[in-house]
């Protein structure tokens, strides 16, 4: 068996990994990047692989940092099958020509600019009606059944517990008359996420491909996050302003919704709480994005794979998802009329890292509003609109135009559909038979380098975080770096200069936050704040020194 990875390698998008083995190639993953301009680029690039020779795939998920480079795979030659769980084919039905969508509209404002500067305008990376096309190869399986996709080859999904769907696959592979096994996360879930199921542990592997998103994290646990969020919304609504979420359409929408359900449904004899719930109970709710619409029928239809208590609250007549106060706009008309009102109210609205969609119209009309509430409850990408936001820019462009973030910005980590630290390695202590090798990958690079730390120091087995292009033999008794082919050395190369660039743009936005702050007339530091200010720039020297090293 070989791995050569392609994407999500010290990055949190772009999971893609080519496998070959037992004289077949297989993908598992065909993901997009998202977030950063540069990365976001790269989604144009040929693959590193003949789509045309891929023999089948395995998609262990909908979202688009997953799929969504599967119409361009489809276009450019491969028609052989995806097999994928049948929640994760329907979510790709719509989720998939959105981001078709996406890719039409966006084209056509950047060959407008391209027009203007006399270039010719350059094709989407892929339409709406490619996407739909694509749908024909998906092969839906169930969860825990062995998939035989060839004589040597054997798969079973495994629930993940991080989406409606998402998978943690087994591959099996005889070669010569050995059996080889990998297991691949895609992204797992924390265990106590409402509605879905905590993750499948899995009792053996011979090698294991992890997610590594939080490697470095502990998120809030579920009972503090629901009564932080509970606090935010009252004080904001209060204050007669608007709670903005941004919200990731699939997943973590259904979850909010979920969430303000029980707090409309809870009761108490406490007179705070029951101030605070009956002003969320009076107060609307909107959930602004076609997608999350969509999306939440979905989960309606899938109703099975929820966890058992909520299983048993919808069989008793009380659907999770819906609830009085709520409201769905479809049209772009009724989008926009919810920024002619000033209504104190919650709006839930996509994209959650605030780079596409509607919720950048939101952003532009309450993030100069001080009595507004920017609550974040997913990860944010660097490079983002969200990431900036969230990491205490005071003031963003939206829309080409400077925006002054004068609201209160909040971020609940604990809403992530990702696993932390702390769940990350209970699903490794949790093999009875442990790997051989663990790879991190869909991670950022400081995150990972702790989680490899604490994976060696507690279970003394070996790690590897792969860089892009790197490929691996994992026929011997430790995994063979191979060498990389011309083709991988050039996209090296680039990857290199690109990470360069980035930690050079992220030491200058240090310093600029630092100027800015003591230019600012109303800083007055004690010896404590000129301590940390210090310590900052000997931080961002040593950065810079390392760097220069390298």
């Amino acid at each position: 068996m070989k791995i050569t990875f392609l994407g999500a390698t010290k990055t949190v998008t772009g999971s893609n990994f080519l496998v070959e083995a037992a004289g077949k190639k297989f993908l598992v993953d065909c993901g997009m990047y998202q977030g950063k301009i540069e990365e976001e680029m790269d989604n144009a690039d040929p693959f590193m692989y003949n789509p045309a020779e891929i023999d089948f795939m395995l998609l262990t998920h909908a979202h688009i940092d997953h799929s969504g480079r599967i119409p361009k795979l489809y276009n450019e030659g491969f028609k052989n099958k995806i097999y994928a769980t049948k929640a994760t084919c329907d979510l790709c039905s719509i989720m998939l020509p959105d981001s078709g969508h996406i890719q039409e509209v966006e084209i056509q404002w950047k060959n407008k600019k391209r027009m203007r500067e006399g270039l010719e305008p350059l094709p989407p990376l892929y339409t709406a009606q490619d996407a739909i096309n694509c749908m024909e190869v998906f092969q839906p399986v169930s969860y825990d059944e062995i998939v035989d996709v060839d004589e040597n080859i054997s798969v079973r999904f495994n629930d993940a517990g991080h989406m409606l769907g998402s998978a943690i696959i087994e591959i099996w592979a005889t070669e010569n008359g050995k059996v080889t096994k990998a297991v691949f996360t895609g992204d797992l879930g924390n265990n106590d996420l409402p509605l879905l199921a905590s993750p499948t542990m899995i009792s053996n592997a011979d090698y294991l491909v992890m997610e590594s998103t939080y490697g470095n994290r502990v998120h809030v646990r579920n009972d503090e996050k629901a009564e932080m969020f509970l606090d935010i919304v009252y004080e904001t609504l209060e204050n007669n302003g608007r709670v903005i979420i941004p919200s990731f359409a699939v997943g973590r929408t259904q979850e909010i919704l979920y969430e303000l359900n029980l707090l409309k449904e809870e009761r108490s004899k406490d007179e705070e709480f029951a101030k605070k719930y009956e002003k969320i109970m009076n107060t609307k709710v909107y959930v602004d994005s076609p997608l999350a619409i969509s999306a939440t029928e979905i989960f309606k239809k899938n109703a099975e794979l929820f966890d058992d208590d909520v299983k048993a609250l919808m069989e008793s007549g009380d659907n999770p998802l819906e609830f009085r106060g709520l409201s769905f706009t479809k049209t772009a008309e009724e989008s926009k009329e919810l920024n002619t009102n000033h209504e104190p109210c919650i709006i839930i609205s996509a994209s959650g890292m605030c780079d596409v969609g509607r919720i950048k119209h939101h952003l532009k009309h309450n993030l100069w509003n001080p009595s507004a509430t920017i609550l974040f409850v997913g990860y944010q990408a660097p490079g983002t609109l969200g990431y900036s936001i969230v990491n205490g820019c005071k003031k963003v462009k939206v829309f080409g135009e400077e925006i002054a973030v004068n609201a209160r910005v909040e971020y609940i980590e604990g809403y992530s559909g990702h696993a932390d630290q702390t769940w990350l390695l209970n699903f490794i202590y949790s093999f009875t038979n442990p790997p051989k090798h663990i790879f991190l990958v869909h991670g950022e690079e400081e995150g990972q380098e702790v989680l490899k730390e604490k994976i060696i120091e507690t279970t003394k087995i070996p790690v590897t975080i792969p860089n892009f292009g790197e490929s691996f033999d994992l026929s011997e008794k430790e995994p063979k770096l191979l060498e990389a082919s011309e083709e991988i050395k050039s996209f090296e190369k680039k990857f290199i200069k690109r990470d360069i660039a980035e930690k050079i743009g992220r030491l200058r936005d240090n310093m600029s936050d630092i100027e800015n702050l003591v230019k600012d007339s109303t800083f007055n530091p004690e010896d404590d704040d000129i301590k940390l200010l210090n310590q900052r720039i000997r931080d961002i020297q040593d950065q810079i020194s390392r760097l220069m090293n390298k």
